[in-house]
């Protein structure tokens, strides 16, 4: 009885499944999270950051950052720039402290002297403004503290523009946003060109070796970068020019009129209705009646402008359980540290004066770690496929 054949197997470096689903064996396979989900989840991190200003919660954000890029992100150029947002951060720290130094408020008899600057008199018109003078320690943390807040701010949307893809996020935008997406999307991806771009001229002067440090080396270095960011402006120039963008299309005067008095309208709607909600004196039809409506007036705008713009969109992303996941850890994440249940508000901001040891809150804690969860709910990313290698041809026998 004939033997059945084992089925043939798949050739190397072929591509997943779309879907990412289980395999027979349970295990997951790699794909590509929706652009979206990772946007969610780094702004409703970011959102949460701006909830509080304890140093001990600001760090264990910035190691849930690293560890979800770490596990998560791809080869891609614009997957490459994590560290640099790393390196922004830590700039943002050092200017807010130098800042608070310089332009010194004043110590107390409690504070803790570090040292005094040259004291600079200041005309009258620039009153309450004092430049040098005595600098203490609460003030040189406080300042740390305030900048490593906003140093975890753009972490988080490193986070994201290094996790998602910018070309994907454009395909699920609304028609009407789509000239505003291609321009948002291109000036998103100009500092990872730039950093690979960077890094290319870096390597091809030490295999010249050439100078690498100091300021001789910086001319070899700015100039091709620069020569190598034209040639893609202009490729990019080219490319958009002939898919027809910017052209508008079969849109008439009057519906393009329309759509910017609609969105106008919403536009100021949402603005009153934020005003509205923050301020408790405000009249009741500001608050929440005055956002509806402008969110329904901006909804009509980009359907009427969507209509002009007429896109195809090839092999949709999918939005499943993994999306879901990794966008509602970064939420409840975010509800969690707004809803000041299980802890006292005054743990997230701890005060400088006196100066002591901040403490951790563990609901707090346990809610940024929650948020880090998307480091292993998430897919993991699809690897580079290698370049076939050439199979060397046999050589022919001697007939002797």
């Amino acid at each position: 009885m004939p033997r059945p054949s084992p089925p043939a197997a798949a050739p190397a470096g072929t591509a997943p499944a779309a879907g990412g689903g289980p395999d027979r064996g349970g295990r997951r396979l790699p794909r590509t999270l929706h652009p979206v989900a990772w946007w969610v989840w780094a702004l409703a991190l970011a959102t949460a950051v701006s909830r509080t200003n304890n140093p001990l919660l600001l760090f264990l954000v910035l190691a849930v950052l690293g560890y979800v890029v770490t596990m998560r992100r791809t080869e891609a150029p614009w997957a490459r720039g994590f560290a640099y947002y790393l390196y922004l951060a830590l700039t943002v720290v050092a200017i807010r402290v130098v800042f608070r130094a310089v332009f010194a408020t004043g110590i107390t008899p409690h504070d803790h002297f570090l040292f005094s600057l040259p004291h600079i008199p200041t005309p009258d018109w620039y009153a309450g403004i004092q430049i040098g003078g005595p600098v203490s320690l609460e003030a040189l943390l406080s300042a740390a503290t305030d900048g490593l807040r906003l140093a975890c701010m753009l972490c988080c949307i490193g986070a994201a523009n290094t996790l998602a893809n910018p070309k994907r996020a454009l395909r699920v935008l609304p028609g009407a946003l789509y000239e505003l997406g291609v321009a948002v999307t291109v000036s998103i991806s100009v500092a990872p060109q730039l950093v690979q771009s960077v890094q290319r001229v870096h390597r091809a002067r030490r295999l010249r070796a050439g100078r690498t440090k100091g300021l001789r080396a910086l001319r070899g270095i700015v100039v091709p970068v620069l020569e190598d960011a034209l040639e893609r402006s202009l490729r990019l120039a080219a490319a958009m020019d002939s898919r027809g963008y910017g052209r508008a299309g079969t849109a008439t005067r009057a519906s393009r009129r329309a759509t910017g008095a609609l969105m106008l309208l919403g536009m100021c709607g949402l603005c009153a209705g934020a005003y509205g909600l923050l301020d408790a004196t405000a009249p009741a039809f500001l608050g929440l009646p005055a956002m509806v409506v402008g969110a329904l007036l901006c909804f009509a705008g980009l359907r009427l402008g969507g209509r002009r713009v007429t896109r195809t969109t090839y092999r949709p992303d999918p939005w499943r359980f993994a999306e879901w996941a990794v966008a509602g850890c970064g939420v409840l994440s975010a509800v969690l540290l707004f809803s000041n249940a299980g802890f006292n508000a005054a743990e997230l901001n701890p005060s400088i004066y006196p100066l002591s040891w901040p403490t951790l809150p563990p609901v707090p804690a346990a809610a940024i770690l929650l948020a880090g969860t998307a480091g292993f709910l998430a897919p993991p990313p699809s690897a580079p496929v290698p370049a076939p290698s050439p199979v060397p041809s046999a050589r022919p026998r001697d007939a002797s």
